[in-house]
C-alpha cells in the first residue's frame, strides 16, 4: 500500500512537471514569423452613431494601412519601415486625428506629436508640438537615427526636420472643416473634447462621429525585430502647449525584442502616470506574464482604477497580437504571416 501511494505521488509530480513544461513550450512557441497590428484610436465608438458610409471608409482605410506594412514585412523588409509607412497612410487620412485632419488647439493651430522605438537596440525618437511637418512619424524616426536626442519639440523640431530634408507644409494642409467646427463647439461649451473619452468630451447629437483617434502600429519582422510607433494631433481645444502620452517613450510607445511592442491610445495624462506601454513589457519580463495577461492587468485593472480610458495594441516576440481597451470601441486591424486580415471597430 505504501509503495502504491509513493508511486502515485511520484506520478503526480512527474505529470505536473510535464504539464507545466507543455504549458511553457506552448507559451514560448513562435506563432508568427512576422506580423503587424494597428489602431486608429479608442473611445465611445458606437455602431448606432456610425453611418454605413463612414463605417466602410474606416474599414477600408484601416485595411489599406495594415496591408501597406504587411507587404513590406512579407518581402523581408524591416519592422521600422513597416511601422513608419503604415502610420503615414493614416497620417494622410482626415479620418484620424494625426497629420492631415488633426484636431485644433484653443488658439486654432494644429500641434502634432509622434514617437517610434526599435526593440533590438531600445533606440527611440519622438517629436512634440510640431506645426509644419507633413509626417510627424517620419520626423520621429529621423530624430531616432540622425540625432543624439530622443525628444524634440516645437520650432526646434521643425528646424531639424528642414535640415533632414523632410516635407514641410503650410498649416492649411492639416485643416479640415469638421475638425475646425469641433473647436468652435468646444469653445462655446468651454470644455475640452478628448478624442478618446466621453468623460471630458461634449456630445453634439447632430455630429454622430464625434470621436477621432490617435494612430499607432507595432510590427515584428522576419529577423525578429519589433518596432512600435504612435502619431497624434492631441486634444481638441487644448491650451498651453499641452503634450499627451503619444510622444512619451514608455507611455504611448515602447518596444523591446525580449518582450513586446506597444502603442497606446487614450486619455494621455493617465497613460503617462501609469507608464502603460512600458508596464506591459515589464510584467512580461519580471512576472513572466503572457502578453494577453499583461495587457489585461494594465488596461482593465491599473488604468481603469486610476480613472483612465483608452487602449493599446501590442505584439510580442513570438508574434502573438493583442487589442486591449476599456472603451466602447477601437479602430483596429492586424495581419499575420499567413495574410489573415482582421479589421474591427466596435467592442465585440
Amino acid at each position: 500500500m505504501k509503495n502504491f501511494i509513493f508511486t502515485l505521488f511520484l506520478a503526480t509530480i512527474i505529470f505536473g512537471c510535464k504539464s507545466k513544461n507543455q504549458e511553457e513550450n506552448q507559451k514560448n512557441k513562435k506563432i508568427n514569423e512576422f506580423a503587424i497590428i494597428i489602431h486608429g484610436g479608442a473611445g465611445t465608438i458606437l455602431k448606432k452613431n456610425m453611418t454605413p458610409e463612414k463605417e466602410k471608409a474606416y474599414q477600408e482605410k484601416l485595411e489599406e494601412a495594415v496591408r501597406k506594412g504587411y507587404e513590406i514585412l512579407k518581402n523581408g523588409g524591416s519592422s521600422v519601415d513597416a511601422v513608419e509607412q503604415t502610420i503615414q497612410v493614416m497620417e494622410e487620412s482626415p479620418l484620424f486625428n494625426a497629420g492631415k485632419g488633426a484636431v485644433f488647439t484653443h488658439d486654432g493651430a494644429n500641434e502634432l506629436d509622434a514617437s517610434i522605438m526599435t526593440g533590438h537596440d531600445l533606440n527611440a525618437g519622438a517629436v512634440a508640438g510640431v506645426k509644419n511637418v507633413k509626417s510627424p512619424i517620419a520626423l520621429a524616426r529621423k530624430i531616432m537615427t540622425n540625432s543624439d536626442h530622443v525628444l524634440l519639440s516645437g520650432k526646434g523640431a521643425s528646424e531639424f526636420a528642414k535640415k533632414e530634408g523632410l516635407t514641410l507644409v503650410d498649416s492649411s494642409y492639416f485643416y479640415t472643416e469638421k475638425r475646425f467646427k469641433s473647436l468652435q463647439r468646444a469653445k462655446e461649451k468651454m470644455k475640452l473634447e478628448l478624442d478618446h473619452d466621453d468623460k471630458s468630451a461634449f456630445y453634439d447629437s447632430d455630429i454622430k462621429d464625434y470621436k477621432y483617434g490617435t494612430v499607432g502600429c507595432v510590427a515584428l519582422d522576419k529577423k525578429g525585430n519589433i518596432t512600435a510607433g504612435t502619431s497624434t494631433g492631441g486634444m481638441t481645444n487644448k491650451r498651453w502647449n499641452r503634450i499627451g502620452d503619444s510622444p512619451i517613450i514608455g507611455s504611448g510607445t515602447y518596444a523591446n525584442n525580449e518582450t513586446c511592442g506597444v502603442s497606446s491610445t487614450g486619455w494621455g495624462e493617465y497613460f503617462i502616470r501609469a507608464q502603460v506601454a512600458h508596464d506591459i513589457s515589464a510584467l512580461i519580463a519580471y512576472k513572466d506574464l503572457t502578453l494577453t495577461e499583461a495587457a489585461k492587468e494594465v488596461i482593465q485593472k491599473k488604468l481603469t482604477k486610476l480613472g483612465g480610458t483608452g487602449g493599446i495594441i501590442a505584439l510580442d516576440k513570438y508574434g502573438n497580437m493583442v487589442f486591449e481597451f476599456n472603451t466602447a470601441g477601437m479602430y483596429r486591424a492586424s495581419m499575420d504571416d499567413q495574410g489573415k486580415l482582421n479589421v474591427k471597430i466596435y467592442k465585440e
